[in-house]
């Protein structure tokens, strides 16, 4: 009887384990965040139906054509169209002003900024709201891009499980590329693509302990995407081949359009953004203000509506002439600087999309023209360019080649995309910045460049890095204990404390240079008289960084810890050594645990 009772025994043991190992839980929560997400994203992308149905609809208040909004505006009256962008608009900036925080909209932007500052801590309700309200400004016809937002709510849903388990730093971050691997792959229908734009640009490596869980999510959240959408391309259309590798040096000179056509569509938004911020009308409204010029617009070119998908695929059929292909373009980039820039919720990489393929459109016909016998057909130019555009606006080449790849089903342009892709985002790295996100951030003030190892250094208080082995001396302390207690001290420095113990100032031996040898000063001179007065100082719960930054820019070696900036008592020291040391450790800690290591 008990022998027969060991097999079971040994499966709740090996349960058990299986429990207890970071590797087999962060899978398990990987399957689930990947089929949250892939069901919230085909929430996403319903809830944009049925505002496109409340705004253009003419039977009813769903629609399930919201990707091909131009013909349906097309088929409306003028007023409708300015009444849906315009109302759409003011709906739009009265939900953004009073419920999200800084009165903006969100999207993958305050994901890179929580992952690289913040240990991955992303608003649920922050995400809800955002999500809500992106919907709403596409669904009005705003032209902006689901991707982002989608991004965004992945996100969101992934920090929320990992707060409520209380998850490490690492594994929180790890979930968080689950979160946005998913929201892609759901997105696009392109799992491969998701798990790289994740590793990518939000978590930084691709440690296996990282990339196995990143793979799980995006795969689940695609079957979910197909399974409610079914399994077939963005755009399933046919493109040619390439005719000839006499044609890479076209591709390169479309890569490089491509780039200054991207930095120029930067640009404009941020042009757009500051000249909203001017404007003294109420934050609220200036979303409205925007979407009746776009609906002005739209009544003589609807292609500006929407995500643009329409366009983009009429591009890749050829279905326009090449002055319509630049003018939609021209269009584009400046119905989606108004949009993003005066307050509308969305992303930029469908607008990059449609952008991209006027871009190769048109590059591709004046191609075609001049060498017809070598040149491939236009729908070529038209993918190459919608990889370039894209690639350097979201400053993510790999990930964004592929979702090119997925969304036309198409593998046989691999090396004419990649060579536009490289240089276009090369020529946008070096005229504008490594992508709108990081520009974007930057001009809130808020730097991710090096994110990783600054959050580690922000994480680390002066408190885990103090010393007591702080000389100090009183402001009265004479001439001759002075020179006495520099020779013994091992720092060459001493801390100046005041008799109820605040800090006053330091002294070292280049402070008694003019009286270190004058015997006959030693009853005329103490501590108070030769200190260099407002001296630097940290407080406990200063981070690492702020003692580099602070170092580097006063050349100290040492700096005293005071207990606040007000008071300022001396609690003790840290040295520059001991800093370095102690974010070398952090930092080796940190990567063990991104390669799963004790």
């Amino acid at each position: 009887m008990l022998g027969s009772s060991f097999p079971f025994i040994r499966i709740v043991s090996r349960l058990r384990q299986l429990l207890r190992n970071d590797h087999m839980v962060l899978s398990g929560l990987a399957l689930l965040v990947g089929t949250l997400a892939g069901a919230s994203i085909v929430g996403f992308r319903e809830l944009i139906d049925v505002f496109t149905g409340l705004f253009y609809g003419q039977d009813g208040f769903y629609s399930n054509d919201s990707e091909h909004l131009a013909s349906t505006a097309s088929e409306l009256p003028t007023w409708r169209i300015i009444a849906s962008t315009t109302i759409g608009g003011a709906l739009v900036g009265f939900l953004t002003y009073r419920f999200l925080p800084q009165k903006r909209p969100h999207g993958i932007s305050d994901v890179i900024e929580a992952i690289a500052l913040q240990g991955g801590r992303l608003s649920s309700r922050i995400g809800i709201m955002a999500a809500f309200t992106n919907a709403l400004s596409i669904g009005a016809g705003a032209s902006v891009g689901r991707e982002g937002p989608a991004v965004h709510l992945g996100a969101s849903l992934s920090s929320w499980i990992g707060r409520r388990l209380h998850l490490s730093r690492s594994l929180t971050r790890t979930l968080l590329g689950c979160g946005v691997a998913a929201a892609v792959a759901g997105s696009f229908n392109a799992p491969i693509a998701g798990a790289l734009f994740a590793n990518e640009v939000v978590v930084g490596h691709y440690a296996l302990k990282a990339f196995a869980p990143i793979v799980i999510a995006s795969v689940a959240s695609t079957a979910v995407s197909r399974i409610w959408f079914g399994d077939f391309p963005a755009f399933s259309m046919e493109i040619g081949i390439i005719q000839s590798f006499w044609e890479m040096p076209a591709f390169a000179l479309l890569g490089l359009v491509s780039g200054g056509v991207a930095v120029i569509f930067m640009k404009s938004i941020s042009i757009a953004s500051s000249f909203a911020a001017y404007l003294t009308l109420p934050q609220w409204l200036k979303p409205a203000l925007a979407g009746c010029i776009l609906g002005i617009a739209a009544t003589f070119l609807p292609e500006i509506l929407g995500v643009g998908y329409e366009a983009t695929e009429k591009a890749m059929l050829l279905q326009f002439s090449i002055w319509a292909l630049l003018f939609i373009g021209v269009a584009k980039i400046a119905a989606t600087a108004l949009c993003v820039g005066f307050g509308f919720g969305g992303g930029v990489f469908s607008p990059s999309l449609v952008i991209g393929a006027m871009v190769g459109g048109s590059f591709g016909t004046l191609a075609t023209n001049a060498l017809p016998h070598l040149a491939s057909d236009i729908s070529v130019y038209t993918v190459v360019g919608m990889g370039a555009v894209a690639a350097a606006v979201l400053g993510a080449p790999i990930s964004t080649t592929l979702i090119i790849f997925e969304m036309t089903g198409n593998h046989a342009l691999t090396l004419a995309v990649m060579i536009a892709v490289v240089i276009a985002s090369e020529i946008t790295h070096h005229f504008h910045g490594r992508s709108f996100f990081s520009v974007q951030l930057l001009e809130r003030g808020i730097d991710v460049k090096g994110g990783f190892e600054a959050e580690i250094m922000r994480s680390i208080p002066m408190e885990n890095v103090l010393k007591n082995d702080g000389t100090t001396v009183t402001p009265r302390t004479p001439l001759q204990e002075l020179r006495d207690r520099l020779q013994q001290t091992p720092h060459g420095e001493l801390f100046v404390v005041s008799e109820d113990g605040k800090l006053t100032g330091t002294i070292t031996l280049a402070d008694l240079s003019e009286v270190a040898f004058s015997h006959e000063m030693d009853d005329l001179i103490n501590a108070g008289d030769v200190a260099r007065l407002h001296p630097p100082f940290l407080t406990p719960s200063d981070g690492l960084d702020t003692a580099v930054n602070l170092m580097n820019d006063t050349d100290e070696e040492h700096i005293a810890i005071v207990d606040t900036t007000l008071t300022k008592k001396y609690v003790g020291c840290i040295h520059q050594r001991d800093v370095m040391a102690a974010y070398s450790r952090a930092l080796v800690r940190m990567r063990h645990e991104e390669h799963g290591e004790s």
